[in-house]
């Protein structure tokens, strides 16, 4: 990485910090209203339609392939997945039916340095993730990554989505346990045998070292803030596209991790 690189990040992170991403993302998003008007649809994130996964978690034999953690109750299932701006993958998932909770935070470093301003510098290792709890009895381990490679985000961009710039932002699966692993590995390869995307997919499939939630003013924010600019302009898109695309796994009501509260934007 070169050193323009280097204070470049370092100062979109800062300001990102200092002013919050409403202010920041605010000429963004006259500059998506302007191409709307022009072009009908060209900032709406895009959604790809492709196969399910030949394999699920079922058909994996590898020691407990529940991939439930110790002490979680009913038999409930969890992943942890990373594809850019958390408010929008969470979202997604808290209108996905079968989902319990999806929940912000981070995942890929340690716990010292698990807050967004360390983790927006871009040098902890932490991804923007989430953690989503399921009930298999509903929604499977691979029918919600065949959400997450459909409408949450573009596996093809390296170390960014949309306009988020960093490592921070990456593509990546952290797996609770083997047959995660086997599963995501083997529908990536699946994806790229049958040319699903025009480019490569670049998602990481690492083991999950720990997930630590993030500041109560990150969860339920696409909720909370409709009228955020940078949620109308990049996550109300992609619940859209669940609804479109997936209209049998949609919920309209979004299952959140607190009581809603509307126009409370932390600036």
């Amino acid at each position: 990485m070169n050193t323009t690189d280097t204070t470049g990040r370092a100062a979109a992170g800062a300001l990102r910090r200092w002013a919050g991403k409403d202010f920041v993302w605010l000429s963004a998003f006259l500059l998506a209203c302007a191409a709307l008007y022009f072009s009908g649809n060209l900032f709406a994130e895009t959604a790809f339609r492709i196969p399910a996964p030949a394999v699920d978690v079922k058909d994996v034999a590898a020691g407990d392939a529940r991939g439930v953690p110790p002490g979680s109750p009913g038999g409930h299932q969890t992943m942890v997945v990373a594809g850019g701006c958390f408010w929008g993958v969470q979202a997604v998932f808290q209108h996905t039916k079968g989902v319990i909770q999806a929940v912000s935070g981070y995942a890929g470093g340690k716990a010292e340095t698990a807050s967004y301003d360390k983790v927006t510098g871009g040098e902890t290792g932490h991804a923007e993730s989430v953690q989503v709890t399921f009930d298999p009895g509903q929604v499977t381990y691979g029918q919600l990554l065949h959400i997450f490679f459909s409408v949450v985000h573009d596996p093809t961009q390296l170390n960014r989505q949309g306009p988020d710039i960093g490592s921070h932002y990456r593509s990546a699966i952290f797996f609770a346990d083997e047959a995660q692993k086997q599963v995501a590995q083997q529908y990536i390869a699946q994806l790229g045998a049958a040319k699903a995307y025009s480019g490569r997919i670049v998602t990481a499939v690492t083991p999950l070292q720990g997930f630590y939630p993030a500041e109560p003013y990150h969860q339920d924010y696409a909720t909370n803030f409709p009228h955020s600019p940078y949620i109308i302009t990049f996550d109300l898109p992609k619940i859209a596209n669940l609804e479109k695309m997936f209209p049998d796994r949609y919920r309209s009501d979004p299952q959140l991790v607190g009581a809603a509260k509307p126009g409370l934007a932390k600036h």
